[in-house]
């Protein structure tokens, strides 16, 4: 049960987490209207409203939620060493774990809020907000494929050799099926293929040969609608498109890209491990950011504040540069994500046990 001084802590963290969020949204609308002023003139007002700015604002908060929260602990753990609160509190008895108590609580609101946010909610947003930008500002989508080819399922094979994806179009198709062997079983080929909806695709000028021991069965006609297990986006591929997804949408994808032999998924791995990695550094800033600040230094709070700035930027930094190791392939993404909170949670734990026994 919680007590009035540990409903006090939380108060207080998560009121300067929320101001201190909506203190640089309000600085980043007016550098991102500047930056973008052009494109904002020609695009609808409603569109900017509630396309771009409705979307992007969580999506950045979300994004930095791990520096905001360690600002918060910051500010206003400083604020209460400098009134002396934090001396009374421990001198009334209450040890330090103790006093950590609230700390993890907030955090752990945070973390889950953050994480609900970033794996099921954002997700769809991203897709208005991105929309938006290809459409106004900059365009960033894949609209073309050539020389295309991909496992749909074990033993069976598709090529294409160019496609349209604004037509919906590709033209010179091949699916091609192979027993356990690894012999053709059969081959259909079209002169254009037409994707409709989910795995639904509409051949034309089509011509399937089933091969057999004895011999080979030739049919073939005008069009034909089928089934195939494969759509536009498994093959073209956007720089953005892992920002669309939510976390059990990544994961589905990642398992069926493997299994089809795709290279180029880094992006939707580091995105998937990027969300459970910040959800534990919300707990590690908060330790760190506890730590420093809870004792009195002469510096006062800005030498707190600057050192925090200067941790919680390097956090933010290592993680950038780890990311770009494992989207060029030298790591893995789960190494990649992690090995910045495994470094800073031995910086927090040091941190800690040289605050408990200061």
């Amino acid at each position: 049960m919680f007590k009035i001084l540990d409903r006090y802590i939380i108060r207080k963290f998560l009121g300067t987490y929320i101001f201190a969020i909506l203190l640089l949204l309000a600085i980043v609308v007016m550098f991102d209207i500047n930056e973008k002023f052009d494109s904002f003139v020609k695009a609808p007002l409603h569109a900017t409203i509630f396309d771009y700015f409705l979307n992007f604002l969580p999506y950045f908060a979300n994004q930095f939620s791990p520096l905001f929260t360690f600002i918060a602990v910051i500010f206003f753990t400083s604020k209460l060493a400098g009134n002396s609160e934090i001396i009374a509190m421990l001198s009334t008895g209450m040890s330090f774990k103790r006093l950590l108590r609230p700390y993890l609580f907030s955090a752990t609101v945070i973390a889950a809020f953050t994480f609900v946010l970033s794996a099921y909610v954002i997700p769809p947003a991203n897709e208005k907000r991105i929309n938006y930008t290809n459409t106004y500002v900059k365009n960033k989508r894949v609209d073309y494929g050539a020389n295309i080819m991909l496992m749909v399922s074990p033993g069976e094979i598709a090529y294409i050799n160019r496609y349209d994806n604004i037509s919906k179009t590709g033209y010179k198709f091949t699916l091609e099926r192979f027993d356990e062997n690894k012999s053709l079983t059969s081959r259909l080929t079209a002169q254009s293929v037409k994707w409709d909806t989910l795995y639904s695709w509409r051949l034309v000028d089509w011509v399937r040969r089933d091969f057999t021991p004895e011999r080979e069965y030739i049919s073939s006609g005008r069009a034909l609608d089928t089934t195939i297990a494969f759509e536009p986006r498994d093959f073209l591929i956007s720089s953005l498109d892992h920002e669309k997804m939510t976390t059990p949408q990544l994961t589905e994808y990642i398992s069926r890209q493997k299994m089809r032999g795709v290279a180029n998924i880094q992006s939707f791995e580091v995105e998937r491990e990027r969300r459970y990695a910040m959800t534990a550094a919300a707990f590690i800033l908060t330790i760190i950011g506890m730590s420093l600040s809870v004792r009195k230094v002469k510096g006062g709070m800005g030498l707190n504040i600057g050192v925090g700035l200067v941790l919680s930027f390097s956090y933010i930094l290592f993680m950038t540069i780890t990311q770009t190791f494992a989207l060029s392939g030298l790591t893995s993404a789960f190494v990649a994500m992690w090995i910045p909170n495994a470094i800073y949670a031995i910086i927090a734990i040091i941190l800690y046990r040289r605050a408990s026994m200061g």
